[in-house]
């Protein structure tokens, strides 16, 4: 090998990458990074702000005192959001890992890493089926006529009563306004039933709902091809992984602001606007001391940031080692709850607009959830000139919202896989592992379009990502900051940064973030209530798999914690526990180049006692062989010096004595 060829495979090795591929300074070549910053910061953007921006925030503010919800949601967020999501992008960016490698910082808590992909796999099950239905709802606005306008469609009933008309279909609709538009039958005003078009198509056309969530019914074929279109988009999406999903983003990040924002405009022009953004608006600062406002406000913070999902240490492990992640945390942060404000002007407009329209409160028109989504605003949206129109911007926004957070739970799990096995093969064949989580994922995703789907649906989304988020985000919290150390924690921030992090922030991961974690989970627990679906009520054994699919991620953490210490070394349980906890000897930088400091390579047997940072045997064994070379080196230098001895000796005659026995004869 040629000193060249020999300078090019010693740089590819420490820059992880495969044999034969070209390698970039700085670049982790093995493992790939995000083309430019920007990628990385909208694609966290788009991972970020989801569909429950549109969909839940809102209801959110209006229903917890306006205006004066406001100043606790922006106190959690300075003092739980932006520490939290800063905690976890510095997390994987250091390590250059996923949501199971990093866990090399301590071992035994690998267990919160397999936690973070069983709630990233049901995430990702059940939010592609919002998207499918999201893709459904628009192709089926690629018409004159939005099919949910009238009341003179087959699947309607006799207590259908729509908004839109002239004459006495319109008297009626205004005498028959609801108490509610959504998923539900509902007093009225003249105290008779009455359903709108839109929740009679979404129930009894596009659900064809059933009576019940164990009558599971057949599949429904239009939205399962919905569905076999959504995960085909996101593999396409991520065919490369964050190379190609990192150039999607440019535009799937970025365009439903431009859609937010001609819906916003459209909707402050229309009659009825502004009594919809007061009562969106207004403050009752009584509110402000009721606990469940606060409580609300910091479980819509954590949630809405998708902490402890461990897409954004998935995320953050692309990124180039000495990026400011610190900057990166504030400007998505703060971009996410700007994005849920000002989503909730676009839909209370509209909202607005129809009560204005039918003449009663905007209490009784606003929702949220599904049916937010799926009945109110797109019946609003009937009441608009070329209504088709805007209902095509709207759910074109909101599959790019639920694909931009559906990517990063993909690339989760992908990326997770990938690190654990790490073989060169595996590594280059990414793009197999991505494909057959993504079959896995649509083949999970069927029984949810049943005509029981949508149950178990709200199942999932109510127990799968509830409490478990917090518990696995709060020992995260311990973990890095009591068991590895906040000392350490602080330097290895500050060797990757260039700065320590700020006091405000080591104040917040160490006491007032693990604090409020703790409370959000109190507050969960206190303000449980069994899950229901209009007048649906799930019986008990449905309730059991809720909580089954809860605890499945929480219980990785104590039985891999077990496992884990059980194949420790020790004579002790207590040897054990504290090995098991100990930062694994590869825990740090994931190249050579960036392996300075505390985490450089060791040269002296001295330093292998000291420093945890490589493994001992190894260094060991290495010295060893680097003593054994030098020993063989001296020995064929005595060899040689020999042969060179023999050499001169033989030139005056003495050497040939041993080729004649006999030397007297």
């Amino acid at each position: 090998m040629s000193e060249s060829n020999t300078i090019a495979a010693s740089t590819a090795d420490q820059n992880g990458a495969v044999p034969g591929e070209p390698v970039k300074k700085d670049e982790n070549s093995r493992r790939g990074n995000w083309g430019n910053q920007i990628e990385f910061v909208l694609t966290s953007v788009g991972y970020a702000v989801g569909l429950g921006n549109v969909w839940r925030f809102p209801y959110l503010c209006y229903r917890n005192g306006g205006g004066a919800f406001m100043l606790p949601y922006f106190i959690m967020l300075v003092f739980c959001g932006i520490p939290l999501f800063f905690l976890e992008l510095s997390f994987g960016q250091f390590a250059s890992l996923g949501c199971l490698g990093v866990w090399k910082i301590s071992p035994m808590f690998k267990g919160v890493g397999y936690g973070m992909m069983v709630v990233s796999t049901y995430i990702g099950i059940y939010y592609n089926v919002v998207i499918c239905i999201a893709f459904y709802y628009f192709f089926l606005s690629m018409t004159n006529l939005l099919p949910w306008t009238y009341c003179n469609n087959p699947w309607n009933t006799p207590d259908c009563s729509g908004v839109v008309g002239s004459g006495h279909q319109f008297n009626a609709s205004l005498a028959n306004a609801t108490s509610s538009l959504v998923a539900g039958v509902s007093e009225v005003v003249n105290r008779t039933k009455r359903t709108s078009p839109s929740e009679e198509y979404w129930k009894h056309y596009v659900l064809n709902i059933s009576d019940d969530i164990g009558n599971f019914g057949e599949v429904r074929l239009p939205i399962l091809g919905c569905l076999a279109v959504s995960w085909s988009v996101v593999f396409l999406c991520l065919i490369r992984g964050v190379k190609s999903s990192g150039k999607v983003v440019y535009f799937t990040a970025t365009f439903p602001y431009v859609v937010l924002t001609i819906l916003f405009i459209r909707g402050i022009t229309l009659d009825g606007a502004i009594n919809g953004i007061k009562y969106y608006l207004t403050p009752q600062w009584q509110k402000v001391l009721d606990a469940k406002v606060w409580g609300d406000a910091a479980s819509q913070i954590f949630y809405s940031l998708g902490c402890a999902w461990g897409g954004l240490i998935t995320m953050a492990s692309y990124n180039k080692f000495h990026n400011n992640c610190f900057r990166d945390s504030i400007i998505i942060s703060i971009t996410n709850c700007a994005t849920s404000v000002y989503a909730g002007f676009v839909i209370f407009s509209i909202l607005g607009f129809m009560a204005h329209h039918l003449n009663v409160p905007v209490s009784e028109v606003a929702d949220h959830g599904p049916g937010l989504a799926f009945v109110a605003y797109p019946e609003a949206l009937t009441l608009l000139p070329i209504s088709p129109l805007w209902s095509l911007l709207f759910f074109f926004m909101l599959i790019l919202l639920g694909l931009g957070t559906q990517f990063c739970l993909l690339e989760t799990l992908v990326t997770a896989i990938v690190d654990e096995i790490g073989t060169d093969w595996i590594i280059k064949n990414k793009t197999v592992v991505t494909l057959s989580v993504a079959i896995a994922g649509f083949l999970l995703g069927v029984p949810l379009t049943t005509r029981a789907g949508i149950y178990w649906l709200l199942l999932m989304d109510n127990y799968a990502a509830s409490f478990s988020l917090v518990i696995i985000s709060c020992i995260m919290c311990i973990c890095i900051m009591y068991i590895y150390g906040h000392r350490n924690y602080f330097k290895d921030v500050e060797m990757m940064l260039g700065f320590p992090p700020p006091l405000f922030f080591k104040v917040c991961w160490r006491f007032i973030s693990p604090v409020i974690i703790s409370f959000i989970l109190i507050f969960t627990v206190i303000q449980y209530k069994p899950i229901t679906y209009n007048d649906y009520v799930y019986p008990g054994w449905s309730l059991a798999i809720g909580f089954a699919m809860a605890l499945s991620s929480v219980v990785c953490i104590p039985i891999y914690a077990l496992y884990k210490i059980s194949k420790s070394p020790g004579a002790t349980f207590r040897e054990r526990l504290k090995a098991a906890c100990r930062a694994h000897p590869k825990w740090g930088p994931a190249l050579q180049e960036h392996r300075t400091g505390r985490y450089a390579p060791m040269a002296s047997e001295d330093t292998v006692e000291a420093r945890p940072l490589k493994e001992r045997d190894e260094l060991k064994e290495e010295q060893k062989e680097k003593e054994k070379e030098k020993e063989e080196g001296k020995e064929k230098e005595k060899e040689r010096k020999d042969e060179i001895s023999l050499t001169i000796q033989g030139s005056n005659g003495s050497t040939n004595t041993h080729n004649n026995p006999n030397p007297s004869a």
